[in-house]
């Protein structure tokens, strides 16, 4: 079947197959179009086909499809991930319960199932709190409640959500304090093949809420956080049902002051954004890649865990302001950082409208992380000063 892109929902099936069709005729003879692909009737449009053809597997890479790819194996008796590991990569209370059990730091939650869940949960811990779909991704509908107006705000715009307001579906939690990190690498049968952590610039939600940057910068070998991260992430994947072929995933987690990590959440699928392509440059494996051969029965390339990236890295990802794009009329200055526009000139842009958007990405490439960091932060500054929004 033919996916949308993953940063938008589409209002018409012809958008997600726009300008890609001869790809689909030549390489996806045999797929399917639908009007909805988040809704329901794609699952019996998919299982319809998987029985005509008769697949022998089932495949996935992007958050939607993690529970509902498992949903069908377990209805064709074919091997993978199954429902029970899915579920709890999926659904991030269930998720959040096992790794407490585990033994793993996590913050105070609830699910919220009625108005006076999230209510006895501010009277239980205080503000501030952040509500979000217990199966979101890409920051999607997440709530940052701060005052008791935000209460009424997050009740208020219920009739506007994607996400219906039901029991299953939301979730609370007290907000955590500390660097906003991320690991990422390929597990298997309950163990970390290999991973590596790094520190986001900025987080997703904030980013869409505020317009602003994102990114990350992969952590040196020898920064305390590079194996308490890594540890965790181990610890994770252990806690919560295995699944018997290699899968990508991406892990994120806060560091506080005394640098014991909490789990923000953990999914079994490739990091989105440019997550993949740094990881590529640092350890010459991209993740979506990997995940997807695996899934599909093929050897893995990278087998065991690196010592270190080859080179200090980082990526950030330029905000779209407001008005018509221009772009600085020069190349950037700064060295060794490799500059994307993923606007054109004369774009009009609403500002940060996903959390992938961006006019521009940035890469950058060094000896130490400070280096790579110090060269993020010019090309920034060049930016922000050779761009204009009319």
């Amino acid at each position: 079947m033919a996916r949308p892109p993953p940063e938008r929902r589409p209002d018409h099936h012809a958008k997600a197959v726009d300008g890609a069709e001869d790809i689909l005729a030549a390489s996806f003879p045999r797929h399917r179009l639908v009007d909805d692909y988040h809704g329901w009737a794609t699952e019996e449009v998919a299982e319809a086909a998987a029985r005509e053809y008769g697949v022998d597997l089932v495949a996935s890479t992007s958050e939607s499809d993690v529970l509902r790819a498992a949903r069908l194996r377990a209805r064709l008796g074919l091997p993978g991930q199954d429902v029970a590991s899915a579920t709890a990569y999926r659904d991030k209370v269930l998720m959040k319960e096992l790794a407490r059990a585990a033994g793993v730091r996590v913050p105070a939650f609830a699910a919220v199932d009625s108005p006076r869940d999230l209510l006895d949960f501010v009277d239980a811990h205080g503000l501030p709190v952040v509500v979000k779909p217990r199966a979101g991704a890409g920051a999607e509908g997440v709530a940052f409640l701060r005052e008791p107006a935000d209460i009424t705000a997050f009740f208020a715009r219920e009739r506007g959500s994607e996400v219906p307001y039901l029991p299953g579906q939301w979730m609370v939690e007290s907000l955590a304090h500390g660097d906003f990190h991320h690991v990422d690498g390929i597990m298997r049968d309950g163990r970390i093949v290999h991973s590596w952590p790094a520190r986001y610039t900025g987080g997703l939600a904030e980013r869409v809420r505020e317009n602003l940057h994102t990114g990350s910068i992969l952590l040196a070998p020898d920064d305390p956080a590079t194996h308490a991260l890594q540890r965790m992430a181990a610890d994770v994947v252990a806690a919560l049902p295995p699944a018997p072929h290699p899968l990508a995933f991406h892990l994120e987690a806060w560091i506080g002051p005394d640098g014991v990590p909490v789990l923000c959440e953990i999914a079994s699928r490739a990091g989105g954004s440019l997550i993949g392509d740094q990881y590529v440059r640092a350890f010459g494996v991209h993740l979506a890649r990997e995940g997807l051969r695996a899934q599909c029965g093929l050897p893995l390339t990278l087998t065991t865990q690196p010592a270190a990236p080859s080179r200090a890295i980082g990526h950030v990802l330029l905000p779209p302001g407001h008005g018509v794009f221009v772009p600085p009329a020069d190349p950037c200055p700064v060295p060794d950082v490799e500059l994307t526009l993923m606007r054109e000139a004369g774009a009009h842009c609403q500002g940060v409208e996903y959390a992938a958007d961006a006019a521009a990405s940035v890469f950058a490439e060094a000896d130490t992380t400070d280096a790579v960091e110090s060269r993020l932060a010019d090309t920034m500054e060049w930016w922000n000063r050779h761009t204009r929004w009319e």
